[in-house]
């Protein structure tokens, strides 16, 4: 199957998921009560961080865009596993909208947007395909069309033939984690590591260009996900470390006794500290981004409700809109360096436990001869 022919498949499944129907959460009347106590200046507020925050985090919907108070989304399916009540399947429609929640089948959605049971003392395993987890199988079939794609070309054309078409712009990039990246750092071991390496850096920079989208998921800015990324990356060192490194972490050769008392717990601290950091540092960077640009265009609606004029919201407007588009093109560049970094520091990690000691030790050894 060609390149093209996926792309189709692709798109068709994508018509086929939009035409779920959309839940246009129009906003309900209020009972009478509640429109009594709600106060003309409550009504106009504007709540930045409410908006932000729903942005970054995770939802059992995908919203796209709000007209007035009617809010356009994406239902996204429940799938709740408990052991009283067996499976569930459902569309998170059935939770109503923002604002006018409503239990159905014994389950809702609480002030966190977690689904919680009715029932207090019921367990359940939650399944559910929330915003994240679409975002990362798009991403992930991107992925595939996109290696799949590339790969065929190289099977019917041969290494020998000059890249073409896309395969001619993503080749640099295959070089450049190949020759910048696995080689310096990995040795003549690279070749083991690169299916590793190359997923990770082709997954996180799509995923990382994907949330850039308008109404696009943060699914690289979630904690969660970059925690999982890191694990890998932790797993694939420990099982791949050698006796030297082992070694050289729970009994350092050339230290005191007393020494090592002190030290080795250190080592094994910054051994776990290297997952640590990967993952806050990717997780830290996407989020940072995301709200900024965010922060930047809610200043045009704080500043038309300051004074009640909407004249300065227009002004300020040219301005909060060349702030916009520059952090826009800085987080496109952001994209890249992350999931260069991450790829990289996973490759130095990697290194580090594969690494032979005679080098070192011939080193030393001649060091000593020279210096006596």
């Amino acid at each position: 199957m060609t390149g093209k022919k996926y792309l189709y498949l692709v798109g068709l499944a994508w018509v086929l998921l939009m035409a779920i129907p959309f839940t246009k959460s129009y906003a309900q009347e209020h009972h009478a009560a509640e429109a009594k106590a709600e106060t003309k200046e409550e009504a106009s507020k504007f709540n930045a961080s409410e908006i932000i925050f729903g942005h970054v985090s995770d939802a059992h919907d995908w919203h796209f865009f709000s007209i007035g108070e009617n809010h356009i989304s994406l239902p996204l399916p429940i799938i709740i596993y408990s052991k009283t009540k067996g499976l569930s399947v459902f569309s998170s429609s059935k939770f109503g909208h923002e604002g006018h929640r409503e239990a159905y089948n014994g389950y809702t959605l609480d002030e966190h947007n977690k689904i919680a049971s009715e029932d207090k003392s019921e367990s359940f395993y939650d399944f559910s395909i929330t915003k994240n987890v679409l975002s990362m199988l798009i991403g992930v079939v991107l992925l595939l069309i996109i290696m799949l794609t590339v790969a065929k070309k190289y099977k019917q054309n041969g290494a020998n033939v000059a890249p073409s078409g896309f395969q001619n712009a993503l080749e640099p990039v295959i070089m450049f984690v190949r020759d910048d990246v696995a080689k310096p750092t990995l040795g003549a071991k690279y070749q083991k590591y690169m299916p590793l390496l190359l997923t990770l850096f082709f997954f996180i920079w799509i995923n990382n260009m994907l949330g850039l989208l308008p109404g696009g998921a943060n699914f690289t800015g979630n904690i969660t996900v970059t925690a999982c990324l890191a694990l890998i990356s932790f797993i694939v060192l420990l099982i791949n470390a050698n006796k030297h490194f082992w070694g050289h972490l729970l009994n350092p050769p050339g230290v005191p006794l007393p020494i090592k008392f002190l030290l080795v717990p250190i080592e094994i601290m910054s051994l776990f500290i290297k997952p640590i950091a990967l993952a806050i540092r990717l997780f830290a960077n996407i989020l940072a981004g995301h709200i900024i640009i965010l922060s930047i265009i809610s200043l045009i609606f704080i500043f038309s409700k300051m004074g009640q004029n909407p004249a300065a919201g227009y002004g300020f407007s040219i301005v909060s809109l060349a702030f916009s588009i520059f952090m826009f093109f800085l987080e496109l560049m952001v994209a890249a360096i992350q999931a260069f970094i991450f790829t990289n520091l996973t490759a130095v990690f990697i290194g580090q436990a594969i690494e032979d000691g005679h080098g070192h030790e011939e080193h030393d050894h001649h060091h000593e001869e020279a210096t006596a």
